[in-house]
């Protein structure tokens, strides 16, 4: 492998990358408590997404960590998760939108949020906010109440310096945010760091 430099997505943004099969993302938490939504799609063709459905299918659980394998829509591995130091990410909920903030947070001009956000860095690779699926919410700390089925977003898990490790298993478009919503992220809003460990030319 061979490491590149550390990236810093800002508050209340997201960046769009690619990846190759074979190199892994590494997406940390520098200051703790701070959510990261994720998706992708498959490079070769647009239409094939990271699908949250299929994921916690096939794992029977879910909490993806360390040694599981998150699906795209056509049942095809995209990612594996090699390590993992937090060990709680949320695949249910979507990214939140303007519309969210409205609704939940009685703003009366919501902010884009990580939807928007995603599609601004998908835009040139002309996926839309309409395209923007389920993400795979890195470091959010959702629980589901057995008896109810009530769903609590409770502030992250995550200290600063936490990771979890991504290896690409197909050549891939990634986006990836530093949420905006402040019930994820404890109310208080921080950055998201990155790097691509590009896999060795074989």
């Amino acid at each position: 492998m061979t490491a590149s430099q550390v990236h810093r997505i800002a508050p209340c943004s997201g960046c769009a990358i690619e990846l190759e099969a074979g190199d892994e993302l590494v997406v940390m938490d520098p200051m703790g408590q701070q959510v990261s939504d994720l998706t992708a799609f498959a490079r070769e063709d647009l239409a094939e997404y990271l699908s949250s459905g299929r994921s916690i299918d096939y794992a029977a659980k879910l909490w993806l960590t360390s040694g599981d394998t998150l699906y795209s829509n056509r049942s095809r591995p995209m990612f594996t998760i090699v390590d993992d130091t937090c060990g709680r990410h949320d695949f249910t909920l979507t990214p939140c939108s303007k519309e969210m903030f409205e609704k939940l947070y009685g703003e009366a001009e919501g902010r884009p949020g990580c939807e928007g956000n995603l599609a601004s860095a998908l835009a040139p690779y002309g996926i839309g906010r309409d395209r923007i699926p389920v993400a795979f919410n890195i470091f959010m700390n959702v629980t589901f109440d057995p008896q109810s089925g009530a769903v609590a977003v409770l502030p992250p898990l995550s200290k600063a310096g936490d990771h979890i490790r991504l290896r690409a298993e197909m050549p891939l478009v990634v986006a990836m945010t530093a949420c905006s919503a402040g019930q994820s992220n404890n109310f208080s809003y921080k950055p998201i760091d990155f790097r691509i460990e590009r896999a060795a030319a074989g």
